[in-house]
Order: structure tokens, then C-alpha cells, then sequence
């Protein structure tokens, strides 16, 4: 953990759930009325206002104007929610309703023994590094994105190689040929990154990770670098017709379209995440999601 959670800043809420919430609207109502009774004014996001019947508002909006967010659903969830960060430090309290977990607090079940402990200021606070990916075209910035987990470059309409050139703090390291690149915070250590055979890495380790998916080189490994460094990709694949495109996948829900000669800079973010925690349980996910050292 690092540093404590001043529950006494909390005045404002912000609640965002998962799209399909409706088998959980008694618990969203529990939620509601509990944080009200504590003196909370509460924002509701478009998802879980639709439960009421009442206007809602975005991520992005919720996550400019509250002090804390309780984050209702899946790791997808948090991650679309984590995409949406503004310079505000809200820290995120996640209760899983999804499938698996990782990145998650507690349970519909147990969430008001965490809550109650949030506002006794018995929680910490886990500090996370967001990667700040910038796509650049024809010498001029097209778009720039957040994300949590990673950014991956990856095959799109061809299945072929794709050649690379891969800069750090605009010096050469290597060119090669690979279906694709994950850059990950340590955070995304253990998402796709981990597939490729990229290794784990603790989230307080200050890194970020690049992994080649499938090189055509076998001495082409993982490479951990200090998160102070920027990681340059130059898209060096020809094209043989136009319906070839690649893809920029973001924390693997969005996917931007990237072309020959594009330029990828990858980063970490100035923005942080920073989720509400009861203790440290990080060795306990690895063992119990990933069955680690079983």
C-alpha cells in the first residue's frame, strides 16, 4: 500500500457499474442508500441510473467530479472505467460481479464490511501506472490513449508478419518481424502480456514490459525497461493491397487502425490509478487466479 485513505475527503460518490447491472439492482439501491445515510452525495453513471429511470452521467464525467468510485462489475469494466482517468485522483473501490477477478477488491457480499472500513480509514491505497500510448501520422499526432493493462500491436485483416523498428528515447534497439508487440504496465504483466511469455511483475515495480508476440527470431525475448524510458515503434510492414490494416488494441477492448510508415509512442501516463485496498493480497491472486506454483 502506498499511503492511507483520508475517508473525511470523500463528499461526492461516483458509482459505475457493468452494462448488464439489472440482476443487481437491489444491491446498487443497498449501495445508494448506505452512502447517503453516510452524508455522500452520489453520481450515478448511464448504466446504473437507467436502473432508476434517472439521467446519468460518463466515466469520463463521474470520474472529474467525484471523490471515490465504487466500480460495480468485471476486470472489463474497470478497465473501460481506468481508460476514462482525468487529472482528479479518485481513488476506485472494484467489487467483482464478473468472471475472474484480478483486478478487483471484494464481492457484492462483502462489500459493506470494506466500505465500512473505508470510512473508519482502515483502507489503503494501491497506486497503479497507466501506459499513455500516442498513435503518429504522416509526421503529425492522430490520437493519444489511455490504458491499464497494455497496448498490443497486433495483425488485422492479413496474417503475416509484421516488421518493426523499436526505439528507446529515440535511439535504435532492433528491428524485427513478429505478428505483433505488447507494451505492458506491470500492472498488465499478467494479462496478455503473460501469454506471450513475457514474465510477472510486481505493480509497485516501477517498468514497463515489451514483449514481441510470435518474433521469427528466437532470441528475440521479453525486455523489462524502467517506466522513465519511451518506447518508439515504427510500422515498417508494406502493404500488397488496401484492405491490409493492423491493429492498435487497447487493455483488449479498443482497436484503433494503424497503416505503414505510422508511428507508435508508448510511455507512462502522468495520471495514476489508485485502488481502494483492505490489505495486501497481491501473492493471493497469483495463486488463486493463476494457480501460481501449483
Amino acid at each position: 500500500m502506498d499511503e492511507l485513505f483520508d475517508c473525511n475527503l470523500v463528499k461526492k460518490v461516483g458509482i459505475i457499474t457493468k452494462r448488464d447491472i439489472e440482476p443487481h439492482k437491489e444491491i446498487v439501491d443497498k449501495v445508494i442508500k448506505y452512502l447517503k445515510r453516510k452524508g455522500k452525495a452520489v453520481i450515478l453513471d448511464e448504466n446504473s441510473a437507467r436502473l432508476f429511470n434517472k439521467p446519468g452521467l460518463k466515466k469520463a464525467q463521474i470520474l472529474a467530479k467525484a471523490d471515490m468510485a465504487i466500480v460495480m462489475g468485471g476486470d472489463g469494466t474497470l478497465l473501460k472505467t481506468a481508460r476514462r482517468l482525468s487529472r482528479k485522483k479518485v481513488p476506485i473501490l472494484g467489487v467483482h460481479m464478473g468472471t475472474l477477478g484480478f483486478l478487483t477488491e471484494t464481492t457484492p457480499d462483502k462489500m459493506f464490511e470494506i466500505l465500512n472500513k473505508v470510512f473508519k480509514g482502515q483502507c489503503g491505497l494501491d497506486k497503479r501506472t497507466v501506459l499513455r500510448t500516442t498513435l503518429y501520422r504522416d509526421d503529425k499526432k492522430h490520437s493519444t490513449f489511455l490504458s491499464l493493462n497494455d497496448a498490443v500491436i497486433n495483425q488485422g485483416s492479413f496474417a503475416r508478419l509484421i516488421e518493426m523498428r523499436l526505439e528507446i528515447n529515440q535511439r535504435l534497439i532492433v528491428k524485427f518481424k513478429a505478428d505483433g508487440l505488447i507494451v505492458s504496465t506491470p500492472t498488465g504483466s499478467t494479462a496478455h502480456g503473460l501469454s506471450a511469455g513475457g514474465p510477472i511483475v510486481h505493480p509497485h515495480v516501477p517498468s514497463l514490459i515489451v514483449s514481441p508476440i510470435c518474433p521469427s527470431s528466437l532470441s528475440m525475448r521479453p525486455i523489462v525497461l524502467p517506466d522513465s524510458r519511451q518506447m518508439t515503434v515504427i510500422i515498417e510492414t508494406e502493404r500488397r493491397n488496401e484492405s491490409e490494416m493492423l491493429g492498435l488494441t487497447l487493455d483488449g477492448q479498443d482497436v484503433v487502425e494503424i497503416k505503414y510508415g505510422d508511428t507508435v509512442k508508448f510511455r507512462k501516463s502522468k495520471r495514476n490509478l489508485y485502488f481502494i485496498r483492505e490489505g495486501h493480497k497481491y501473492y493471493k491472486m497469483l495463486r488463486n487466479k493463476l494457480s501460481w506454483g501449483e
